[in-house]
C-alpha cells in the first residue's frame, strides 16, 4: 500500500494557546462550513487524553457529532487515553510509548479518504507528545499550516505571541488566529477583549480572522455553520486548504 505524501495533503492543523481554549468547537465549525460548501473535509485528532471513547465527551466524539461526519471515533482518534495528563504521560500510564512515526501513520487512512483534513491538536504547541517531540514537531512533520485558537480574554496576547513564536521557530506557516469567547464567565467585565485582536495583529504580524462567540457544546452543525460564517473570515482557511502552504 502506497504511503501518504503529507507534503501534498490538503490539511490544516488547529492548535491552541492552551488546553480548553475551544479548539474542538472551532474545528467542528470550520469543518461543517467547508462540508456545506461541497468539500469532503474530514477531522483527525491524532491523540487525546482525559476520557475514553464511548464516554461521549472526548474531542473526537464531539467533532463527529457536531459535523455530522459518518466515521468511526477510533479512526478519528487512533490514540485515546483515560488519564487527564499530557499525551506522553497519559500514554505511558496506559503502557504505550508514543512515537511521531506511529501517530502520523495512524492518520494516513483518513488522509486517503477525505479531500482535506482538519487536524485538532492536544493543548498547545509545546505539549509533549512523545519522549522527544512536542505538538509543534508533529505539525512540522505533517507539512501543513497551522491555525491558532486563543482565548479572547485577558492574558491572550502573551499566550498567542508565544505560540506564534514557537510555530515560526519550527518554520510552520500560520494561516491566522481565531479568538474564542468560550465560557462567558467574566467576559462582560473584561475590557481587554475589545483591544486584544488589534494588539495581537500589531505585535505578531498575523491576521486575527475573527472572534468566535460562545456556543453550547452540543450545538448542531447548522448552528455552527451559521455562527462561523457570521463571525470568522473563512477565505484564508479555504485558500490554505486549496494551496497547501
Amino acid at each position: 500500500m502506497n504511503k501518504v505524501n503529507w507534503g501534498s495533503i490538503r490539511g490544516l492543523f488547529v492548535t491552541g494557546t492552551d488546553t480548553g481554549v475551544g479548539k474542538t468547537m472551532v474545528t467542528a465549525a470550520i469543518t461543517a462550513a467547508l462540508r456545506a460548501e461541497g468539500l469532503n473535509a474530514g477531522v483527525w485528532k491524532p491523540v487525546q487524553s482525559g476520557a475514553l471513547l464511548g464516554s461521549g465527551v472526548t474531542d473526537a466524539e464531539r467533532l463527529l457529532q457536531s459535523t455530522g461526519i459518518h466515521e468511526r471515533p477510533e479512526a478519528v482518534a487512533p490514540f485515546t487515553f483515560e488519564a487527564p495528563l499530557t499525551p506522553m504521560l497519559a500514554a505511558k500510564r496506559a503502557g504505550v510509548t508514543l512515537t511521531l512515526k506511529d501517530l502520523i501513520a495512524a492518520g494516513e487512512p483518513l488522509a486517503k479518504r477525505f479531500e482535506a483534513l482538519l487536524i485538532e491538536g492536544a493543548g498547545g504547541v509545546a505539549v509533549p507528545l512523545t519522549d522527544d517531540a512536542l505538538v509543534a514537531d508533529l505539525i512540522a512533520e505533517l507539512h501543513v499550516p497551522a491555525l491558532i485558537v486563543a482565548r479572547s480574554s485577558l492574558g491572550t496576547i502573551n499566550h498567542t505571541l508565544l505560540t506564534a513564536s514557537l510555530l515560526r521557530h519550527h518554520r510552520i506557516p500560520i494561516v491566522g488566529i481565531i479568538l474564542n469567547d468560550g465560557d462567558l464567565t467574566g467576559l462582560h467585565d473584561d475590557p481587554s477583549r475589545d483591544t486584544n485582536a488589534e494588539l495581537i495583529e500589531r505585535y505578531s504580524g498575523l491576521k486575527v480572522l475573527g472572534r468566535f462567540p460562545h456556543v453550547q457544546t452540543d450545538a448542531n452543525s447548522e448552528t455552527l455553520i451559521h455562527t462561523i460564517r457570521k463571525t470568522i473570515q473563512l477565505a484564508p482557511i479555504r485558500q490554505a486548504l486549496q494551496f497547501n502552504l
